[in-house]
């Protein structure tokens, strides 16, 4: 085998493992897996893809392809880009590769938008679990109390989480992304 076959290989091998770990981590937060294999895809690539490449790469479906392009680029995690000399009807796509504006995106976007929720939804309940406590019987008010003093626990959890969320992104906004460029856990 060739230096030059060597390389291809490798360089297949490479992508293919980049392309499957982002899919898997994708998975693992919450995402499509096909999002971040395509994610993947772009930010192996050297040049911009359209959505004909996706469905080729991956072998999806292009509505597949199309429902989760039209997600990354709502996360900010990919952006149309124009591509000299091709037609003005096919669309191309770059990966965003500022890691820490697309942490801030998530975190701006579904992770704080969830949190809210959950304690709207957590203070909806100790509010109506309250007014209600005086007009029950015994063992129902003291299985309230049960709830009220869990639900407060989680709260108390869901505000911490908010407060580090903020922190996080008022710290990231302060920092420029040059000034993070290597971290290293021992």
């Amino acid at each position: 085998m060739t230096a030059n076959g060597s390389s291809k290989m490798l360089l297949n091998s490479v992508h293919e493992s980049m392309l499957d770990g982002l899919g898997q981590l994708a998975d693992y937060l919450g995402f499509s897996k096909v999002m971040g294999q395509m994610y993947g895809a772009m930010l192996m690539s050297d040049r911009p893809l359209c959505l004909d490449d996706m469905v080729e790469q991956l072998d999806i479906s292009k509505a597949n392809a199309s429902m989760n392009m039209h997600t990354l680029e709502s996360m900010g995690m990919v952006r149309q880009v124009w591509v000299r000399g091709s037609s003005g009807r096919r669309k191309f796509y770059a990966a965003e590769t500022d890691f820490w504006q697309i942490i801030t995106n998530i975190l701006k976007g579904r992770e704080m938008r969830d949190v809210d929720r959950a304690i709207g939804v957590m203070d909806d309940n100790i509010s109506r679990l309250t007014a209600e406590m005086e007009s029950m019987n015994e063992q129902d008010r003291e299985l309230a109390q049960v709830y009220l003093e869990r639900m407060k626990q989680m709260q108390s959890l869901f505000q911490f989480a908010q407060i580090m969320i903020v922190t996080i992104l008022a710290r990231v906004t302060e920092l420029e992304s040059g000034e993070v460029p290597h971290i290293e856990i021992e």
